[in-house]
């Protein structure tokens, strides 16, 4: 059953085990609040309320085609242009094919694997915590990167880049690990940003300001005729 932004199904998905000590800190504190001043109590279970929606973990129906690129995140295609890939990733000083999805407060942030197939590199690397709406966040954010390799050799690189408010990548997998397009592979905590470096000559099936869900997204396509895809707002 695909899932769509905004649906019962999106809203009211079961959270993702890395956020219950958050959802459990959240009431703790609603509860002590309580004991100040009974008001803060209401307030403390709607910020309780809050840290439970933004760790939810929706299912999502992803593509059963192994040259096909899925967005990694919930969000809005930032920007779609050419980009030197993080040295971490070995990924050469070429400019490659690079769709950067923003993800914001209220977006789900458990992110998933673009492509099916094995992590070839998984690398952390320290910076700051400029919004991640801005371009050069890429670039001096902190971040953690995964190149990820199809079945034919074709090379992925996606990095989890944190925001202004997002102080936390986690990643759920690494190196060696054997992947299917879709599965989780980490969650960036409040406010991030994702980038999907793509193989160069590759055509990105998006244009910036869709929204995109992750694992259901098509971002581009390993094979056949590339061809930019344009769009307009109505």
């Amino acid at each position: 059953m695909a899932t769509t932004l905004g649906t019962p199904t999106s809203v009211l998905a079961p959270v993702h085990s890395a956020g219950w000590p958050f959802v459990a800190g959240f009431f703790a504190a609603a509860v002590v609040l309580g004991f100040v001043w009974p008001p803060l109590f209401w307030l403390g279970l709607l910020a309780t309320s809050w840290c439970a929606y933004f760790f939810r973990d929706p299912v999502r129906t992803t593509p059963d085609d192994p040259e096909l690129v899925v967005s990694p995140a919930d969000g809005v295609i930032a920007s779609i242009r050419p980009r030197v890939p993080p040295p971490e990733l070995e990924l050469g000083t070429a400019p490659l094919p690079c769709v950067s999805v923003f993800l914001n407060v209220f977006d789900v942030h458990v992110n998933r694997t673009p492509i099916p197939g094995t992590v070839a590199r998984r690398a952390y690397h320290a910076g700051r915590f400029l919004n991640a709406a801005l371009d050069k966040a890429s670039d001096e954010n902190e971040r953690q990167s995964f190149r990820i390799r199809s079945a034919s050799g074709a090379d992925v690189g996606l990095v989890q880049i944190a925001g202004l408010v997002a102080r936390r990548i986690v990643g759920f997998v690494d190196t060696g690990a054997t992947l299917q397009a879709g599965e989780r592979i980490g969650l960036i905590r409040f406010g991030s940003r994702c980038d999907v470096y793509l193989p160069p000559g590759t055509a990105p099936l998006v244009i910036e300001g869709q929204r995109a869900v992750a694992g259901e997204t098509v971002l581009a396509s390993l094979t056949g005729p590339q061809q930019p895809r344009r769009g307009r707002r109505s």
